[in-house]
């Protein structure tokens, strides 16, 4: 699976979650709280990432996560690894 598919799902699920981001591109730089996200929709962004993506994580490795790019990295690596 290549970086951007991950990227596409992640970002696909920022824009049902965030106002007022529909045709404008998501920075993944940036932390999900910069999107005005609120925890709840923080989970739910993970959680239906990771399902689309078929991939389990540990909430312990989610924790630490400052931006959308290292979800990003985080989902490809376990990806790779299955």
């Amino acid at each position: 699976m290549e970086r951007q598919q991950v990227v596409d799902v992640v970002t696909k699920h920022i824009r049902l979650n965030a106002e007022g981001l529909d045709d404008k591109p998501v920075d993944t730089s940036k932390s999900m709280k910069e999107f005005g996200l609120g925890s709840l929709d923080i989970v739910e962004i993970v959680s239906a990432s990771m399902r689309e993506l078929k991939i389990r994580v540990p909430r312990t490795e989610l924790a630490n996560l400052a931006n959308v790019d290292e979800l990003v990295d985080l989902f490809l690596k376990v990806k790779q690894q299955q």
